[in-house]
C-alpha cells in the first residue's frame, strides 16, 4: 500500500526532479506533483509525493520533515483527504 505525503514550505523554483532525487533517499518515488497557480503557472510552494509503501514513507517523514531545501526548511507529513470545501461554482449549499 502506497503513502501519499504532503511536501509544504517549498522554494517557488524547486523541481519534480528535485523532490523524486530527494525523496528516492527514503525508498521508491511512486509519483510527485508539485501544485501550481491556475492564473500564472507559478508554483504555490507545496505538492505532495508518493511513495511505493507506508514504511518508506513514514520514513521519508522522519527524515525529511524540517530538512533545508532551497533555504527553506521542509514541512512534511501524511497527506489528509481531500476535503469538500464547498462553493465555487455549482458545488456547495446556497441555502
Amino acid at each position: 500500500m502506497s503513502s501519499k505525503l504532503y511536501v509544504g514550505n517549498l522554494a517557488f523554483e524547486t523541481s519534480s526532479d528535485e523532490l523524486k532525487t530527494l525523496f528516492s533517499q527514503a525508498g521508491t518515488v511512486e509519483s510527485v506533483s508539485l501544485i501550481e497557480d491556475r492564473e500564472t503557472g507559478r508554483s504555490r510552494g507545496f505538492g505532495f509525493v508518493e511513495m511505493s509503501t507506508k514504511e518508506e514513507g513514514a520514513a521519508a517523514i522522519q527524515k525529511f520533515n524540517g530538512t533545508d531545501l532551497g533555504g527553506r526548511a521542509l514541512n512534511v507529513n501524511e497527506a489528509k483527504p481531500r476535503e469538500d470545501r464547498g462553493g465555487g461554482r455549482n458545488g456547495g449549499s446556497r441555502y
